[in-house]
């Protein structure tokens, strides 16, 4: 198959010799050909020699990579490609175990697949789409899905209305592009939870907290727990199945304190220690007295361009500021940053300055990221986005 050809200015092809998996529109000398958003197209240096290929875009990232070498993007690519995804989490005994039906099978770029992310919640993969490219794949990534997971794969839902460029007028729809709606309990380290994949946030649970939600297990014991932003009450249960004392999960949204009710319900029903309440986060931590010797800040990202950047860290300070002068002492705090233009260095800043501002004494006990399969391409780090520390507080 012919592709349109995207050739580069003079000394701008140094990015994708290191295989970094964009080609932003600055550095485009010229276009041959009249590709549309979504199409394949071939990148080339100024010398003519072929760089990569991959799916053209409008914006500033103008091509997103799927390959540094000149291979056919069809039926067997999307299959070898999943292939290896499905057994990179194999090896990270996330798939195919017992205690566990619930990990990311495509991340991004983190799996050579810029735009794409599908994650799993026992027979149901739900995908979304960040790039008209893998929006007009979708039905090809659905049946390369089918082959490499077989009869384990029930569902495939679609949900990228909210994830697509919003200029491009796809009028894409969410729906399920493989078998039908069934009520799936998901299951993560052997705690059941119920996802809400059609109207929950991202694709209906944060699977890149798992491994921060199995320490928080470990130091929960007879602590009284404020789990804050706590959406389908991950954190919560965990506490509960470590032994917490009291665990109080508060969330702005009514539906997600619902979610959270059904889920510890699910684990621990009829157990008198947990307590949701829909309220503002802010508001409640102003009005809380000093009931809690842990506490999980784990927000939304409060910036997702940098023009904002400035008010989020604001948030950030004021958030963990509030948590730091009601804390009891002896108390830990985990508190996280999942925006990708907070850099891990900016994140810790604002919450050094809001532990000076307290005035108390604060030690780094763990400093936590994403989990493996959530994995940062080495020649893309910026897909390092989750940022977390657990400190404790005299």
């Amino acid at each position: 198959m012919k592709y349109c050809k995207v050739f580069l200015k003079p000394k701008k092809e140094e990015s994708l010799l290191r295989f970094h998996p964009w080609v932003f529109s600055g550095a485009i000398q010229s276009v041959e050909g009249d590709p549309e958003e979504g199409d394949l197209v071939e990148v080339y240096g100024a010398n003519q020699r072929f760089l990569a290929i991959g799916h053209y875009q409008i914006g500033s990232i103008a091509v997103r990579v799927l390959s540094f070498t000149p291979i056919p993007i069809d039926d067997a690519f999307w299959i070898e490609r999943i292939r290896i995804a499905y057994e990179l989490r194999k090896t990270l005994r996330l798939a195919g175990v017992e205690n566990n039906n619930t990990f990311r099978l495509i991340h991004g770029e983190g799996d050579n697949l810029p735009g794409l992310v599908i994650d799993m919640y026992a027979h149901t993969a739900v995908m979304q789409a960040h790039s008209v490219g893998m929006h007009y794949a979708r039905h090809q990534i659905a049946e390369a899905l089918k082959a490499v997971l077989g009869d384990t794969l029930q569902n495939i839902y679609y949900k990228s209305e909210a994830t697509l460029p919003y200029k491009a007028n796809l009028g894409s729809e969410d729906g399920y592009l493989f078998g039908g709606e069934v009520e799936d309990i998901a299951i993560e380290n052997g705690l059941k939870f119920c996802v809400d994949w059609q109207k929950g946030q991202k694709t209906g649970f944060f699977v890149d907290q798992r491994e921060n939600r199995s320490l928080l297990e470990h130091y929960a014991k007879d602590r009284s727990v404020l789990n804050m932003f706590c959406y389908t009450g991950g954190f919560s249960f965990y506490a509960m199945r470590g032994g917490a004392k009291v665990v109080h999960s508060v969330d702005s949204s009514a539906k997600a304190i619902s979610l959270t009710k059904k889920n510890v319900e699910l684990n621990f029903p009829g157990d008198p220690r947990h307590e949701a309440y829909a309220e503002d986060a802010f508001k409640y931590l102003e009005k809380m007295g000093s009931n809690y010797d842990l506490i999980i800040l784990d927000p939304p990202a409060f910036a997702k361009h940098k023009n904002v950047l400035r008010n989020a860290l604001q948030g950030y300070r004021k958030l963990n500021a509030i948590a730091f002068e009601k804390i009891k002492p002896g108390g830990i705090l985990f508190t996280f940053s999942c925006s990708q233009v907070v850099s891990k260095e900016n994140f810790r800043l604002a919450v050094f300055s809001a532990a000076a501002q307290s005035g108390r004494s604060v030690r780094i006990l763990h400093q936590l990221t994403q989990p493996a399969d959530h994995p940062v391409n080495i020649y893309h780090p910026e897909g390092e986005y989750l940022k977390g520390l657990v400190l404790y507080v005299e």
